[in-house]
């Protein structure tokens, strides 16, 4: 008997990669204020911030699906220590651009499962980017045909579009990438029996 898979999350992006995976699950965003909870983790490292955000999704919608299992996941991007988010502003989005140039960034991608509000297991993935030398100019152009959608990403690009060109190097899979490792996750509802081995 497969255990009842919730998804913590309104991402399109996380719900199509467990759509394509085969997985039958609900949805539910979690109602949270992620940027209140990230201020009481000062010091924190980028995975440590990612992970609680994770646990604290997977349990908010646990409480509203007993028995199920309820996967939250969180993601960060970082540069040494300093910890981005979805820009808010076309001049922010080109600010964070810029000082990504010449340099590898990287994807902390958390994810925890909860059932009856309790963690039951938790994991973080990486991916490495970098970025190649870009211009000021160059980056005025990328923002002005990307527009709006660049909000919808910390790093204000995505992969799977024109964001592809900023980059000279990726290590790390495809779904740490967009934000949920489907590797470990698949391999741990495997072993918890959530889903046919």
């Amino acid at each position: 008997m497969t255990v009842p898979l919730v998804l913590a999350s309104s991402s399109p992006f996380r719900r199509m990669l467990m759509e394509n995976a085969g997985l039958t699950f609900e949805s539910r965003a979690a109602d949270i204020d992620e940027r209140k909870i990230e201020a009481g983790l000062e010091g924190a490292t980028p995975d440590q911030v990612a992970l609680t955000l994770a646990r604290a999704k997977a349990l908010e919608v646990s409480g509203y699906f007993p028995g199920a299992l309820v996967i939250g996941s969180d993601q960060t991007m970082s540069l040494g220590n300093r910890v981005y988010h979805k820009p808010k502003t076309l001049a922010e989005a080109k600010e964070n651009l810029l000082s990504l140039s010449n340099r590898t960034h990287r994807l902390n991608s958390a994810i925890a499962f909860a059932r009856d509000g309790e963690i039951v297991w938790e994991h973080v993935a990486h991916a490495d980017l970098t970025v190649r030398i870009l211009s000021e100019t160059f980056v005025d152009r990328y923002l002005s045909r990307v527009g709006e959608k660049v909000y919808g990403s910390i790093g204000a690009y995505q992969l799977e579009g024109e964001g592809i060109q900023l980059f000279s190097k990726i290590e790390g899979d495809y779904f740490t990438i967009l934000g949920l490792p489907m590797l470990p996750l698949l391999e741990k509802l495997r072993e918890l029996g959530a889903i046919d081995g």
